[in-house]
């Protein structure tokens, strides 16, 4: 019965979306030309059914390889080249990478040292958990990141339940640590290209439209800072302001840290092999464009160096014995391991450049950049409003699919305002993953609401103060930063 329920439910999303299209399409309220309505006709059927998950999101992602041949508004050949943007194959590389990192624990290893070394009390445990959950979301997915930490918290707790003196605020310290989770996730994601599919989405957009790839450096230069900025905020706002938990050190919590942590044993062979490939492709990464001044024999990118990774897990040998569950000769990553990965996310980011290209080419994305530069909102109050626009939307609907279809808007926006469109396309993308009001803003946020920790009026009331500061501090640095780091002529 249920299930049938769902179908229903479905079956009326797409239903919906594909009647509000024709509608518009029919209308034609913008009165543009039938190239551009044909173009809105597919942007809207992609957008509603994003926005309603009336489908997979990763199989909306094909429509345009269907609907813009079937319409003529783009030969398959030229819609499918987006789907094979060098950019794909650089998340593909990074997913490969963080796959890895988990297969061979090392993702534990490095949260469970990180909480040891910053001590029991509850603020230290905070404090710990907050580096770890950013640490790891700079290389792992977000949901990943908080799906690996949310049981170490829950143990935790636990434990402290189980040892409680009276002394302390037991029931702020849980509620904190599980917000902290999340929202570190989150922060944490946006400091590398890597870190979150909304960067890698933007990054995307700026290669299609603009044909430059923003440097792997450039983008932790300002992204990184204000990713530190906005976790020591987190820690301020939710542990010393908002709900104080006042517990001190607990030889409990630290003997079943400890044991978590002895229970890994020694670094394995393979989890050195994984930290050196690690160390490896970061540094090439941070360093590429110093080696690409001093070489003249070659040119490195950030997805050649991503590849480069890729095939050196496949290829390097994980240095284990043989055991019942795994072959002495299996290697750091073997292609079952694949199976893991969240191709559909390469599909979504496909799908979200060519309607940005068929967008683009329809001259639609200009015409509203125009539109909005009209009202001659300049300089910080325009990143301010762009920020704010995009945190509160991402409350609503998938960050991802939200830049896919605001990168255009902006970089035509600041195109009409003859700025650089770093300056307004950065600031979105970072408010984008920075939700925090609402259990279906992000992933994250809703894997630790389900926890049962968590009132939903406190993470609204803690996510609105958030959400605030955010804006304030994404908008500040990305105001005086991108000029420093970020000053390409696109």
């Amino acid at each position: 019965m249920a299930k049938s329920v769902i179908l229903k439910s479905s079956f009326i999303k797409i239903f919906i979306g594909l009647f509000l299209a024709v509608l518009f399409y029919a209308i034609n309220p913008l009165n543009v030309s039938e190239l551009a309505n044909k173009t809105l006709f597919v942007a809207i059927l992609m957008i509603s059914w994003w926005v309603s998950e009336a489908l997979p999101m990763p199989v909306v992602g094909l429509v345009p390889l269907i609907l813009f041949p079937l319409l003529k508004i783009m030969s398959i050949d030229k819609a499918a080249y987006s789907y094979a943007s060098p950019i794909i194959f650089l998340f593909l590389g990074g997913f490969m990478l963080g796959l890895a990192i988990e297969k061979w624990n090392l993702h534990r290893r490095i949260a469970l040292s990180i909480v040891k070394l910053t001590g029991t009390s509850g603020n230290r445990i905070i404090i710990g958990f907050i580096l770890a959950t950013g640490l790891l979301s700079m290389w792992l997915s977000n949901t990943a990141t908080t799906i690996m930490m949310l049981p170490i918290a829950l143990s935790i707790i636990h434990v402290m339940k189980k040892n409680y003196s009276g002394n302390g605020n037991l029931d702020n310290f849980s509620l904190v640590l599980m917000l902290v989770i999340a929202f570190a996730s989150n922060m944490g994601g946006i400091a590398t290209i890597v870190g979150t599919p909304p960067n890698i989405s933007y990054v995307g957009h700026i290669y299609t439209q603009y044909h430059h790839q923003i440097d792997f450096i450039d983008w932790m230069m300002v992204c990184t800072p204000l990713s530190i900025a906005l976790m020591i905020t987190l820690y301020w706002i939710l542990a010393k302001w908002l709900y104080p938990n006042h517990i001190k050190s607990s030889s409990e919590t630290k003997a079943i840290i400890n044991q978590q942590y002895k229970d890994l044993g020694k670094f394995s062979n393979a989890e050195k092999r994984v930290l050196i490939v690690f160390i490896f492709t970061s540094t090439l990464w941070i360093t590429r464009g110093v080696i690409n001044k001093l070489n003249p024999f070659f040119q490195l990118d950030d997805t050649m160096i991503a590849l480069i990774s890729t095939i050196a897990l496949f290829a390097i040998p994980a240095g284990m014995k043989t055991t019942e569950n795994q072959s002495g000769s299996e290697n750091l990553l073997i292609w079952e391991d694949s199976k893991k990965m969240a191709w559909g996310i390469l599909l979504l980011f496909g799908g979200g450049i060519a309607l940005g290209k068929g967008l683009e080419e329809a001259q639609l994305v200009q015409l509203l950049g125009n539109w909005l530069a009209s009202y001659q909102i300049k300089g910080f109050m325009m990143i301010l409003i762009i920020t704010t626009i995009s945190i509160f939307i991402s409350e609503l609907t998938s960050n991802v699919a939200q830049v896919i279809i605001f990168a255009p808007v902006v970089s035509s926006l600041a195109s009409a305002m003859d700025i650089n469109p770093l300056m307004l396309g950065v600031p979105m993308t970072m408010a984008a993953s920075c939700a925090s009001m609402l259990p279906m803003g992000t992933p994250p946020n809703a894997i630790v609401f389900s926890s049962g920790y968590i009132k939903l009026r406190q993470m609204v009331y803690a996510g609105f103060i958030l959400n605030v500061v955010s804006i304030i501090l994404i908008s500040l640095f990305c105001w005086f930063l991108i000029p420093l780091f970020m000053d390409y002529k696109l």
